[in-house]
């Protein structure tokens, strides 16, 4: 029961990680909206908004590896 709470813990903690680098990115409509909008911008803000969601994926499991079956 302990080993699923602590998995369910990372995961919440992966998934506020991807969320808040998705939602960091939609800053750059802010910042360019000559060519970051959702007209003819949309796929170029597609793929920075999942390149930074990557990114803070990837720094959340840097940080916070993916929970052994030892760990209690």
């Amino acid at each position: 029961m302990e080993k699923l709470k602590s998995v369910r813990v990372w995961l919440r903690g992966l998934i506020a990680a991807v969320i808040g680098g998705a939602a960091n990115a939609v800053t750059t409509v802010v910042v360019a909206p000559e060519t970051f909008n959702l007209d003819e911008g949309l796929p170029k803000l597609t793929a920075v908004v999942a390149s930074s969601a990557l990114v803070s994926a990837a720094l959340y499991l840097k940080q916070s590896p993916i929970p052994s079956e030892e760990s209690k």
